[in-house]
């Protein structure tokens, strides 16, 4: 279990930020339920959805951000997991890149890679591994979502979800499996003990030059763009 308890460069559990939010939720003197739950529902919904600078950044970073996707937002959630001693792992994937049409848009959509990295996080409880995915959507951009495509009752894909049960995804955690994007994925990249050893071999495909661009330009479109859905507009 060790590897799976392990501080890494992105899973900073020491960081001062870190230990901050554990210690005020009071997440350390919790059951492993309560643990669980509390950490997942924090990071779906007081971390919103949105696009950091890129995939690998520290848990602490993702926290001062505020916001985060699948990858930081998976992060974010090891990173706390691990603090309170909860053992945890992540899968890497690879999704279609189609799941981000509406939050990614017109010239920047197109030049997107086609399949974009994508991860769940593992959480061992109970002698199982539970898969938890559902986490990477906050609750009022989810509900806003809902409401303006409310004459899809089965399957959606776009603005960051994927999911063949649109108005009732399984995005609620009660000792089970979440997921919300998984009907995107296309690539199984298998499973590794932390963020750090899947992005170091699974980079996503951008050029240096798209890189830059993606940091400094397109991600600060596509947060506009999943804030207006938020907002309701």
């Amino acid at each position: 279990m060790s590897a799976y308890l392990k501080e890494t460069a992105l899973l900073n559990y020491s960081h001062p930020l870190i230990l901050q939010i554990v210690h005020s939720r009071q997440w350390d003197s919790m059951s492993r339920k309560e643990q669980i739950l509390g950490i997942y529902n924090y990071v779906r919904d007081e971390i919103r959805f949105g696009y950091n600078r890129a995939d690998d950044i520290p848990a602490s970073e993702v926290l001062q951000d505020g916001y985060g996707q699948c990858n930081t937002k998976g992060v974010l959630f090891m990173a706390l997991l691990r603090a309170v001693g909860v053992p945890c792992r992540m899968h890497g994937f690879a999704i279609d890149k189609k799941l981000q049409k509406g939050a990614m848009k017109g010239w920047y959509y197109q030049l997107s890679p086609q399949e974009i990295i994508h991860s769940w996080v593992e959480v061992l409880y109970e002698g199982n591994w539970l898969k938890i995915e559902g986490f990477i959507l906050d609750i009022p951009y989810l509900t806003k979502l809902q409401q303006k495509f409310e004459q899809c009752t089965g399957s959606f894909c776009g603005y960051g979800v994927a999911t063949d049960n649109f108005q009732n995804p399984d995005i609620y955690w009660n000792e089970n499996d979440t997921y919300v994007q998984k009907e995107g994925i296309v690539q199984d990249f298998g499973i590794y003990d932390s963020p750090d050893a899947f992005f170091t071999g699974h980079p996503q495909g951008l050029s240096p030059f798209k890189k830059i661009i993606y940091s400094r330009v397109v991600r600060h479109l596509m947060n506009r763009n999943v804030d207006q859905i938020r907002q309701g507009s």
